[in-house]
């Protein structure tokens, strides 16, 4: 583990990871265990946050998403659907198809909400033709938004009435109204704006105070906004590409952060070097506690 300092924070590259495009990271607080994904390498990752030692499952498809779904299970949204995957064993068992006639798109971040429920989304960059899902633990499945570019970074305030979802391509954060009990959603608005910007919205994470963090694809940095949109602070990174972030550790004040390096030249790496790595930085803030799938 490297230490990056500067006079505002104390800044880890806790694993050398090198990966093609990391993302989604999800604490596991009962085994204090971080789960992410490498998408393009078609693996799904178990970093040890007391051993710093970092497992990994292949399972044999691009892989968008996780969730914790019980005891040695994670949901993952491969490249067409939907799948367990068994954290002891490594058997991937599927359980929906889910776009699998359009060849375009694929699967891209998803996270359960308060009641179980896991939310997912799909992407085609350039074209309007990526949604939003929501796989309920009775095995419906319910399309909750269209006409999205890179469905992206989807949390809940604390108070579970807002939901957030970023659409990348677009550059825009949104939220809506957010029903806890039917799963709903209503009153789509734009959250915040980076049209102006040279970089887009990724990965996010909503804190116990409902200030949203969010990792800034080619911005070198994560952005903090508090409820209102506004940009309340800002980390910089030594990476270009960083792409998720999410409170884990002990007290659920470590930012961890998935970075990548698919799309970078040669000059792009010498200048990020540690493109695709994984970070944590300890904050003062409290995260939101990551939400197990009850199907």
């Amino acid at each position: 583990m490297s230490v990056i300092n500067s006079p505002q924070y104390k800044l880890n590259n806790i694993l050398t990871a090198r990966a093609r495009l990391g993302e989604c990271p999800v604490w596991d607080s009962t085994n204090k265990l971080l789960y992410w994904v490498d998408i393009y390498n078609h693996r799904v990752n178990q970093f040890n946050s007391v051993t710093e030692q970092n497992v990994f499952f292949d399972v044999g498809d691009v892989v968008g998403s996780v969730a914790l779904a019980g005891a040695n299970r994670l949901i993952v949204a491969l490249r067409h659907g939907l799948a367990f995957l068994n954290t002891q064993s490594g058997e991937v068992m599927p359980i929906i198809q889910v776009e699998a006639d359009m060849p375009d798109n694929r699967l891209n971040d998803g996270k359960c909400d308060p009641k179980g429920r896991f939310w997912f989304g799909s992407m085609c960059p350039g074209k309007t033709q990526g949604s939003l899902y929501r796989y309920d633990p009775d095995g419906s499945l319910h399309v909750m938004e269209t006409g999205l570019t890179i469905s992206n970074g989807l949390g809940w305030s604390p108070d579970q009435n807002t939901f957030y979802l970023a659409d990348s391509d677009q550059q825009k954060i949104y939220a809506y109204n957010f029903d806890a009990e039917t799963g709903n959603i209503r009153n789509r608005r734009v959250f915040v704006d980076l049209t102006s910007e040279s970089f887009y919205p990724d990965g996010l994470t909503v804190d116990s105070e409902g200030h949203i963090w969010v990792a800034m694809w080619d911005g070198w940095c994560v952005i903090r906004f508090n409820p209102q949109g506004e940009e309340i602070g800002r980390i910089p990174l030594p990476v270009q590409r960083p792409s998720c972030c999410t409170f884990g550790g002990e007290d659920l004040q470590t930012l961890y952060i998935t970075t990548a390096s698919v799309g970078l030249s040669e000059e792009e790496i010498q200048k990020s070097f540690y493109s695709g790595d994984l970070f944590a930085l300890p904050t003062q803030m409290i995260g939101l506690p990551a939400y197990n799938f009850l199907g």
